[in-house]
């Protein structure tokens, strides 16, 4: 991901945005250990949609052939499955919208599971390019697996919007097909250390590291934006690990304000709760790959003294998409990157339905494309990196996630 940004530009898309969306003050204190953070940073709980949000449905006027096939790849099974569960909702729910109001085109929509792993998704996507029918993609939303599958999108011309993978190096292949539908990391980085040292006061921060693309990235631009508040208890993990007694060791010897963890959530939850467990009294905060109601069901109550920071619009605010989504999430509210995936797939849907019928014509298409969202405004860049992206904050709160306002 994020996975998947810079302080909103004056007079620009991302300065537009960033007006509906309320921020809060804060005054820090210490969090105690297995209850709720004593950091007042208050609750935002409505957000309008842009009033010109461009819709799945469009004028209904659109006509396509009926093998028309856009795909999702991305992780629908395994440890962080979630999060690309939640973009595919998204997904899903804009194709239900567009092919309601659209009988003439009905766009269909090809699911692959990639489960996240970068040594698994070439060989999905390779199955994703040899379909002609599919003349577009959401995905993929992890870091190394979008890494190790941009050739292969390239290569075939098949355009394809992440609305989720934030590490840097993504735009820098000089792949033409690659579109990033948030901020990156060079973006949320420096946002989380801003976070963490200015609302949640933080004089000292240990950051921790998994060992994806993701993490390793974001580990780097935090740590760097956060120059001497990064203490010497930096430390790594692997995927998959489950014992963190020589992490957790370090830092409450350390004893730092924060917790940096930059990974996901399979293992910030039980980091925080072994954390938590042994004493620790600070500040547990995790960036987008952490920001999942799966991380509090895993954590427990040592969830209580979590922030997360994130360049994704809380969809479950916007009643209009959040009473949508319900209908194909089994009644679960947005999750992270819910309505990334939302907006990505209806720019693809724009597209057909302006009389678009292959590969070639809607890359051009999403290249020049230039609409608000109901998430942000999308116009990229000659790379695939959006022109002006912002930063969010959440908190735990009484056992659920919360929005607390923009942050960069």
């Amino acid at each position: 991901m994020a996975g998947p940004r810079p302080a909103c530009r004056p007079g620009g898309a991302g300065a537009r945005r960033s007006t509906w969306l309320e921020q809060g003050a804060s005054q820090r204190s210490r969090a105690r250990p297995g209850g709720p953070s004593t950091v007042d940073v208050p609750e935002v709980t409505n957000l309008p949609v842009p009033p010109n949000a461009v819709k799945p449905a469009g004028n209904g006027q659109g006509q396509c052939a009926s093998t028309t096939t856009i795909a999702f790849a991305g992780a629908l099974s395994g440890a962080n499955a979630q999060l690309g569960i939640n973009i595919l909702n998204g997904v899903q729910l804009a194709v239900n919208q567009h092919n309601s109001a659209n009988p003439n085109c009905q766009v269909q929509l090809k699911k692959f599971d990639t489960e996240g792993d970068p040594g698994k998704a070439p060989g999905i996507v390779t199955q994703v390019v040899s379909e002609s029918d599919i003349i577009g993609g959401i995905g993929l939303p992890f870091s190394g697996e979008s890494k190790a599958t941009g050739g292969i999108f390239e290569q075939a011309g098949l355009v394809h919007l992440t609305p989720s993978a934030t590490n840097p190096t993504l735009t820098q292949n000089g792949w033409t097909t690659f579109f990033r539908a948030l901020g990156n990391d060079n973006v949320q980085g420096p946002a989380a250390a801003k976070f963490i040292t200015g609302k949640l006061g933080a004089k000292k921060v240990c950051v921790i590291q998994d060992d994806s693309d993701y993490g390793i990235g974001l580990a780097k631009t935090t740590n760097d934006a956060l120059g001497a508040v990064a203490a010497d208890c930096q430390d790594k993990v692997t995927t998959g690990q489950k014992d963190f007694s020589s992490v957790v060791n370090k830092v409450i010897a350390a004893k730092p304000d924060a917790v940096f963890y930059a990974g996901y959530y399979a293992e910030g939850a039980p980091l925080d709760q072994q954390l938590v467990t042994k004493g620790y009294a600070g500040t547990f905060v995790g960036p987008d790959g952490v920001k999942d109601d799966k991380f509090i069901q895993q954590a427990g109550d040592a969830s209580n003294n979590a922030f997360f920071t994130c360049p994704c619009v809380p969809g479950e605010l916007l009643p209009e998409f959040a009473d949508a989504y319900k209908g194909v999430s089994g009644g679960q509210a947005p999750g992270t990157y819910s309505l990334e995936g939302y907006d990505s797939a209806t720019i693809l849907l724009s597209g057909i339905d302006s009389g678009i019928k292959d590969r070639a014509g809607l890359k051009d298409f999403v290249k020049n494309y230039d609409k608000d969202g109901f998430s942000k405004h999308f116009k990229w860049d000659s790379t695939g990196e959006l022109a002006a992206t912002t930063v969010y904050g959440y908190k735990v709160q009484a056992g659920k996630i919360v929005y607390v306002g923009t942050i960069g």
